[in-house]
């Protein structure tokens, strides 16, 4: 992801997520981690054909801990595996810096991704009590060990 995917990332934002969309600074500010030699943050949008943007996605590393920021697929995408691509460019970058687990919060009512989390080893481990905001929405927060090992097949098989 680049500043110029900023405006394209917040139409799909606030049509996935309206409650509690990222905003531009929000975004502004992990890009401001994602280069150069000390960063921390790893970005990525994905196109279809046409150049429109469908998805993207975001991490954050800290020692060998990663954390999933974010993962969006538009609507008209969802059931074409790009999910699946996006969860396995994160994964790669996880194991880049090399960190030993990667955690996730995931709405409650999600259960597509919950399902697609699960489909790559991530297990919950707990919840998050009101975490999105302002719908006072439970997250569920899952945890995937040894990044590196994931089988890549997981993504291949779905698109």
């Amino acid at each position: 992801m680049r500043w110029w995917d900023i405006a394209p990332v917040l139409e799909l934002e606030h049509d996935l997520f309206p409650e509690d969309a990222w905003s531009a600074g929000m975004f502004w500010s992990e890009l401001a981690h994602s280069r150069g030699p000390h960063a921390t943050r790893h970005y990525v949008v994905a196109e279809d054909g046409g150049g429109r943007l469908v998805g993207y996605a975001g991490l954050a590393a800290a020692g060998d801990l990663a954390d999933v920021q974010t993962i969006a697929a538009a609507r008209d995408q969802w059931g074409t595996g790009l999910g699946a691509r996006l969860l396995t460019d994160l994964l790669r970058a996880a194991t880049a810096f090399e960190c030993a687990e990667v955690l996730l919060e995931v709405r409650v009512d999600n259960t597509r991704a919950q399902k697609l989390y699960e489909r790559f080893g991530f297990e919950p481990i707990g919840f998050r009590r009101g975490y999105y905001q302002p719908g006072n929405v439970d997250a569920l927060v899952m945890r995937l060990t040894d990044p590196a090992h994931v089988r890549t097949e997981s993504s291949e098989s779905n698109g």
